[in-house]
């Protein structure tokens, strides 16, 4: 997670994410009318789909947007059916990738995500190679200059609140998938600010990356993922050091 979290917070700071905002937000409205589908178009009785507007939102997503999405999933407006696909797979180094695609075609998801490993020096794998290393959890993103350990676990403890760890200059929240908003609506209720909160696949064990060559063919596969149009997320379990990140930026 935090590897993988990190290189994300350095593409944007480089403002590297700014010329794919407009696949990123196509990518959170897929995510929520998929869950609004799947569990119901109401937030309040859908945590799944809570969690995608709420991610949608930390995102900037315009509200029109997200209304129009829920619109579509309750059959108000056209739209199209989504069904989520995993693939499993390997990058340089022995990182364990798992892709978790919503797509309307599958021949399409499937080449794509093929033709990404094949060109960047990873290797697919048969299902179940690696999707046991990796659990759901929820994430709740705290900026450390706003508040303390002990302030979160008073204020959310009793919400769900499983762990707290430290992450550069954020701390990570972890609680069950479940439990996320009913978290982050535990720690804003009692002043602490949270930078972001989302429902994700963390893994069990790290794959330590020291090589800058190395590093750069595993975030290289990391990037064509994930500018598949049809890839919703991908998970990894490199854990690269913060120098080696930002000279490979």
């Amino acid at each position: 997670m935090s590897g993988h979290s990190k290189w994300s917070t350095i593409k944007h700071k480089k403002g590297a994410a700014d010329a794919k905002r407009g696949k990123l937000f196509a990518r959170l409205i897929r995510g929520i009318e998929a869950a609004a589908k799947t569990g119901g178009p109401d937030p309040e009785g859908n945590p799944t789909l809570a969690t995608a507007v709420q991610k949608a939102k930390d995102a900037s997503v315009p509200k029109d947007n997200i209304d129009r999405a829920l619109k579509r999933a309750a059959g108000g407006l056209e739209g199209v059916d989504y069904v989520t696909l995993y693939y499993e797979g390997y990058a340089p180094g022995g990182v364990a990738l798992y892709v978790e695609c919503l797509t309307d075609n599958r021949n399409r998801a499937a080449s794509d995500v093929r033709s990404a490993f094949n060109k960047n020096g990873g290797s697919l794998a048969e299902p179940g190679a690696v999707n046991y290393l990796f659990s759901r959890t929820g994430i709740i993103v705290v900026p450390r200059d706003a508040t303390t350990e002990d302030d979160i676990l008073i204020a959310g403890l009793d919400a769900g609140i499983e762990d707290v760890t430290i992450d550069g200059d954020v701390f990570q929240v972890q609680c069950q998938a479940t439990d996320v908003q009913t978290v982050r609506a535990a720690l804003e209720a009692a002043g602490i600010p949270v930078s972001s909160s989302d429902s994700t696949m963390l893994a069990s064990t790290s794959v330590q990356i020291t090589d800058e060559s190395t590093a750069r063919q595993v975030l290289r596969l990391l990037d064509a993922l994930e500018d598949c149009d049809d890839v919703q997320n991908v998970y990894s379990n490199f854990d690269i050091p913060d120098t080696i990140l930002e000279a490979v930026a």
